[in-house]
């Protein structure tokens, strides 16, 4: 328990509501397609933060890769070749069509996340 850290475990569990919300309530052009893999992208970052006794920039290189693996396994079609494709969870949390628009909103996460955290770093 003294390896969890308590603030990036409450930043994701409130990511983790607005992405609930976004899906159960937005049906739109960009809040939910778009937006919405934005703060995938930053809730798969924290989560590992959560956990993870790295450097943040390593933290935030896996997350990407993390969402990359994904999108191309939207691309392989990887549910429907697994014959999981009618099980609708699987469907919601790994998605079901390959993006490039995807692919630079989890970038621009991603980036998001790297500059918040390297600021100090930046202003000097």
């Amino acid at each position: 328990m003294k390896n969890i850290k308590i603030k990036y475990l409450l930043v994701s569990c409130v990511i983790l509501i607005i992405e609930i919300t976004i899906a159960l309530f937005v049906n739109d052009k960009f809040i939910r397609p778009i937006f919405g893999d934005y703060l995938a992208s930053i809730l798969v970052f924290y989560f590992l933060a959560t956990f993870l006794k790295t450097d943040l920039n390593k933290i935030a290189i896996l997350s990407l890769l993390i969402s990359y693996t994904i999108e191309f396994l939207q691309y392989l079609d990887i549910l429907e070749l697994l014959q999981l494709d009618k099980i609708k969870i699987l469907n919601i949390l790994l998605g079901n069509s390959f993006s490039w628009t995807d692919m630079l909103a989890y970038t621009l996460g991603i980036m998001s996340v790297v500059l918040i955290h390297n600021y100090k770093k930046f202003i000097k």
